[in-house]
């Protein structure tokens, strides 16, 4: 890790400092948001500062000489980073899967494609690919829908079924009568499609991306089902999902001291009442404070819980298993219903380009549409609870 001037930069060592160093990029995010919007991925040094401030690596076990945040840690390094750019940490900590899928690895494999810990793996999970078996591996072909980070990644993740002879091929153990999988491929063998324009989180370059008859060895396919290091809390199915909260709690976090910034300097203009006098602001601010705080308590409540559970080696209960779950989606969805409400509060001052509530509206808006935040989650979180097979079963870490 070196800095502009080529320098090296000592790599933060615990939570407290890349904590304090994402603290410390927001308001250079915030800066630089119109232009990594209008740039559809992010540009390179934002990425270079992105490293700088360890969030790539912070999942990264102690043994291969990372810092292994918990998952709170985590989600706390997100939120700072999203009170900048929401854009910037939706790639930060899907960048940092990188520690948590070298769990689901042989560690042998580990060493060779991981010889540092702030190297980036990006992808989509979903299998849409074609993995035909062939000796030693398999051959990967497909096209995968919203890659965040792939275009500046070093190595990309990406869920296909597998066939053998053409044929789909069953789970030798009767599990699954066609498998899937995850296959990690060099971002060299993979190429980007240009077709990234949407409403919010521009800046993700979240495109589709392709992958032609690239050879993937077997050591380098994994599922999320079979961790092979050592078990940890980080080493359960969705791990990789849990700190994605901390994007919409960043930001609706932001929107809030926005409006309240502003709240204290205004006077209404027909009346010359202070803004700070009106019962209208009054209400409106602390409604969404009260939504704010709930929601961020009920993720970090669920996921020390589950934490602590996990570290214990114990076993965690239903309704323990079903909170993680419940407030991601509650943490996503309250952030869009705060963010819609403050910008109606400020009025004509939320509408133009140059008002940081325009982009967080279309953020919150964008990052809602994602599966954790989706009503499927609600369906197998239901199902589960009530003795049924989640549809989603990997959001609920339920192995079956």
């Amino acid at each position: 890790m070196t800095t502009n001037a080529g320098a090296p930069v000592q790599a933060p060592g615990n939570a407290a400092e890349i904590l304090a160093r994402a603290r410390a990029l927001a308001p250079v995010l915030r800066e630089r948001a119109a232009g990594i919007e209008r740039n559809r991925r992010l540009p390179a040094d934002v990425v270079e500062l992105l490293r700088g401030t360890g969030v790539f690596r912070m999942c990264s076990a102690v043994e291969w000489g990372g810092p292994e945040l918990t998952s709170m840690d985590q989600t706390r390094v997100v939120e700072a980073l999203a009170y900048g750019d929401a854009s910037a940490a939706w790639c930060g900590v899907i960048g940092a899967n990188t520690g948590l899928i070298a769990n689901f690895l042989d560690p042998d494999v580990v060493k060779e494609i991981y010889p540092r810990q702030d190297m980036i793996t990006a992808g989509v999970l979903a299998p849409a690919g074609h993995a035909e078996r062939v000796p030693g591996g398999f051959r990967l072909t497909g096209r995968w829908s919203f890659g965040s980070g792939v275009q500046h990644s070093d190595w990309v993740t990406s869920g296909a079924f597998v066939f053998e002879d053409g044929k789909p091929y069953a789970s030798p153990d009767g599990s699954n009568p066609h498998e899937s999988r995850q296959f990690l491929v060099p971002a060299q063998d993979v190429e980007a499609v240009g077709d990234w324009d949407t409403t919010g989180l521009c800046g993700t370059g979240s495109c589709d991306y392709t992958i032609t008859d690239v050879f993937v060895p077997e050591n380098h396919t994994f599922t999320f089902y079979e961790p092979r290091g050592r078990i940890s809390p980080l080493s359960q199915p969705e791990s990789f999902m849990r700190a994605l909260c901390g994007v919409p709690l960043g930001v609706a976090r932001a929107a809030l001291d926005h409006a309240r910034d502003i709240a204290t300097t205004r006077v209404d203009r027909m009346t010359g009442t202070a803004w700070s006098d009106s019962f209208r602001v009054q209400i409106a601010l602390a409604e969404c404070e009260a939504d704010f705080n709930a929601s961020r308590n009920g993720v970090f409540s669920a996921m020390t819980r589950q934490w602590e559970v996990l570290e214990a080696g114990g076993e965690l209960t239903p309704d323990e298993r079903a909170a993680s779950p419940l407030a991601w989606l509650h943490a996503f969805r309250t952030a869009r219903s705060i963010v819609n409400r403050l910008y109606d509060l400020l009025q004509t001052w939320s509408i133009n380009r140059s008002s940081p509530m325009d982009r967080w509206l279309r953020d919150t808006a964008t990052m809602c549409q994602n599966l954790t935040a989706q009503d499927v989650v609600l369906e197998s979180v239901g199902a589960y609870l009530l003795g049924g097979t989640p549809k989603f079963r990997i959001s609920l870490g339920a192995v079956s």
